[in-house]
């Protein structure tokens, strides 16, 4: 069986692992030989050995570029978020780790809740096809999305423009919340963020030995491990049973 899984999965004799940049909390530094440092890597290097192979890292500057470049056969398996939208072209694994969304507002416009944030005259700051956009774009009515091309600045244009609500990564909104005067976050997320292994469609031999990799990893601690030697967990959380 393993090595249909490896011609699924590696066809060119070694791993190419899409890695997104973007996400601060799962890429948080550089090897010595400029490789992307972080969970996300680590958990491309671990699949990697498990099925006995080299792996080439292929990085993003945007989790959009990296959905993108399924259909360009750059790479064998991408480290993302899933989300619906994404799904439609590729083949997400069991969740490894997760992250809350919400929102930054500004006080005195009575928003309290995340019912109050969609509402005619509202905009939301966001950056463009990060995943909790591709979950606004599907749920938001009234408000309108104001998309940026990458996290910081969608902070950037919150503040310059004066804009009612940033949405955010939970962990990030904590950091840029320091550089305000006059805003909170709600203490309700409004989605929590899905980090997994995307992998080519219609490999179903692969799919069942990823997701086991990842439930595998989670239960002997070496996703919690992970978090620690990157200092992240409690920024981000071991998905829920």
């Amino acid at each position: 069986m393993i090595e249909n899984v490896i011609k699924q999965l590696a066809p060119k004799g070694y791993l190419r692992a899409a890695i997104n940049l973007s996400n601060f909390l799962l890429v948080t530094g550089k090897e010595s030989n400029g490789d992307p440092q972080g969970v996300s890597p680590d958990m491309a290097r671990a699949l990697a050995k498990e099925l006995n192979v080299d792996i080439k890292l292929i990085t993003f500057n945007r989790p959009g570029e990296l959905a993108d470049a399924i259909s360009q056969d750059a790479w064998d398996i991408g480290n993302i978020a899933n989300e619906p939208a994404r799904a439609k072209s590729i083949t997400f694994s069991l969740p490894y780790t997760t992250i809350e969304s919400t929102f930054l507002t500004r006080n005195g416009l009575n928003i309290k809740t995340l019912k109050d944030v969609d509402k005619k005259g509202i905009k939301i700051a966001v950056a463009e096809r990060s995943a909790y956009d591709l979950w606004l774009t599907e749920n938001i009515k009234n408000a309108d999305l104001i998309r940026a091309k990458s996290i910081d600045e969608s902070f950037a244009i919150f503040q310059e423009n004066k804009y009612e609500v940033l949405a955010g990564l939970r962990p990030k909104l904590v950091d840029d919340i320091k550089k305000t005067t006059d805003c909170f976050i709600l203490n309700e997320p409004f989605t929590y963020i899905n980090q997994c292994i995307g992998s080519k469609p219609g490999n179903l031999e692969a799919e069942n030995f990823i997701n086991n990799f990842v439930k595998k990893n989670i239960e002997n601690g070496f996703v919690k491990n992970l978090l620690s030697k990157y200092d992240v967990l409690g920024k981000l959380s071991l998905p829920k049973n």
